[in-house]
């Protein structure tokens, strides 16, 4: 994630800031700008409303409302255009099942779960794989369902027909450690599940409904295999797979092409996020000892998208770095992962199916209103 700046007064902002540190301007991510902006409150035909903060000149003639998960749970920093009759920004109006927040704990849970979620949203909004501020209330992209565990009704994290379904037990950082160490995974955290997921959504949206099944099956295997018979056999072999590094991002990718596909994806959204992030600093690297030097980092989220090969020679020089800075912490490689050129080419495959979206036809808003929030 990019960090921002306060047009008000310069100082920098985070996508998760409610307010300037400088100058004490109140701030919301303004979804159809794409934008962490500073504030101000503005009377308009008794309606309680805000607009962009200006210094020395006109302000702009925008206005907003907050979102309803701000205003009642002060649990959304986005903010909704005066236009939108939907009182969720389009980001919190995605989800369609809430945790019951009378259950202690839940509040929280679900707050991590919607901070994560809005990430995801943006990285999603700027590959231009859904509308950012859809027309008439409308939402775009994959619905989800924050569940939590009853009595002999287990939740199983998951993708069906565009709903994504999280297990809240996934926001408690000790209980996600316990099942990361019990399925021996390098690697496991909320957006992480979140990239995942939607890995499996645009699965549906990108190959099935986008006529490419016969190259995805060249890349990725036949996806008619049985799902459910191949998850059962991935675990009951403990996970374990000999050799899976050489063709694969991860082990659970070897499980089935489905799941191939949705580790690819996530890995691909890893990479875009940690580079817009490194540009947004203007990272120089140089490699010790190597002939490698980067100048500049590519922001691959904003115009000239750079090919995938330069996204590639930046960003093996850039985890490197990333995790040398976490073992100076104390703490394991941020990034335990190291790619086969097999890997590599799934990738690539990601890449081409994004670039192609996002240079087709403008993605139109979908007319269909999105459902108002309700207690599981």
């Amino acid at each position: 994630m990019k960090t921002f700046h306060c047009q008000y007064c310069g100082h920098p902002l985070f996508f998760e800031n409610v307010q300037c540190l400088q100058c004490e301007s109140d701030v919301a991510f303004l979804p159809d700008r794409m934008q962490v902006a500073a504030i101000e409150p503005v009377e308009e035909g008794g309606e309680a409303l805000w607009r962009p903060r200006t210094r020395g000149r006109k302000p702009p003639a925008a206005r907003y409302r907050l979102c309803h998960n701000h205003a009642t749970e002060n649990a959304c920093n986005f903010a909704v255009p005066q236009r939108d009759p939907n009182p969720l920004c389009p980001a919190c109006r995605l989800t369609r099942i809430l945790p019951d927040l009378s259950v202690p704990g839940n509040g929280q849970r679900w707050y991590r779960l919607e901070a994560a979620k809005r990430r995801l949203f943006y990285t999603l909004g700027k590959l231009g794989l859904l509308v950012t501020a859809p027309a008439d209330g409308a939402a775009d992209g994959p619905m989800f369902e924050f569940l939590a565990d009853l009595p002999g009704q287990p939740v199983m994290t998951g993708h069906a027909q565009g709903v994504v379904t999280i297990n809240v037990a996934e926001a408690d950082d000790a209980e996600r450690v316990r099942r990361r160490v019990e399925m021996h995974e390098p690697y496991r955290t909320l957006l992480g599940h979140l990239r995942h997921e939607s890995g499996h959504y645009y699965w549906d949206r990108l190959i099935a409904d986008g006529g490419r099944v016969e190259r995805f099956r060249e890349m990725f295997g036949d996806e008619r295999r049985d799902y459910q018979q191949a998850l059962q056999e991935h675990y009951a072999r403990g996970g374990t797979v000999a050799g899976w590094q050489d063709s694969f991002v991860s082990e659970y990718a070897s499980a089935h092409p489905w799941e191939d596909w949705a580790e690819t994806w996530a890995h691909y959204l890893h990479m875009v996020d940690l580079l817009e992030t490194a540009a947004s600093y203007d990272t120089r690297l140089t490699i010790p000892g190597q002939d490698v030097e980067i100048e500049e980092v590519a922001n691959p989220l904003e115009t000239g998208h750079p090919g995938f090969d330069t996204l590639v020679q930046q960003w093996v020089p850039l985890t490197l770095l990333l995790n040398s800075l976490n073992r100076s912490l104390g703490q394991e490689d941020a990034y335990p992962f190291a790619l086969s050129q097999a890997a590599l080419e799934k990738l690539r495959y990601v890449h081409d199916v994004i670039s192609e979206t996002r240079s087709g036809p403008a993605h139109a808003a979908p007319d269909a209103k999105a459902p108002e929030i309700s207690p599981a």
